[in-house]
C-alpha cells in the first residue's frame, strides 16, 4: 500500500492511508488476529459472512431483474 506525502503535510497522508487500510479491511483483520479463533469458531464466521454476501447478491438481484 502506498501513500503520497504532498507538501510535507503528514496529517493528510495519514487519513489517507487510514481510510485506504479501512476499506482493504486491514483493521478488521488486526483486530480478528489479536486473540487465537479455534478452528469451529472461524468455520461460523466464514459461513455467516458467505450468508451475508450471498443475501446482499440476492437483494440486488432481485433489484435488477425483478425476481
Amino acid at each position: 500500500m502506498q501513500v503520497f506525502v504532498k507538501d510535507n503535510d503528514i496529517n493528510q497522508a495519514l487519513r489517507v492511508l487510514k481510510k485506504k487500510m479501512q476499506r482493504e479491511g486491514s483493521f478488521r483483520e488486526m483486530k480478528r488476529r489479536r486473540f487465537f479463533e479455534k478452528p469451529s469458531e472461524r468455520r461460523v464466521r466464514e459461513q455467516a459472512q458467505a450468508m451475508r454476501r450471498h443475501r446482499k447478491a440476492m437483494r440486488k438481484r432481485l433489484l435488477i431483474e425483478g425476481y
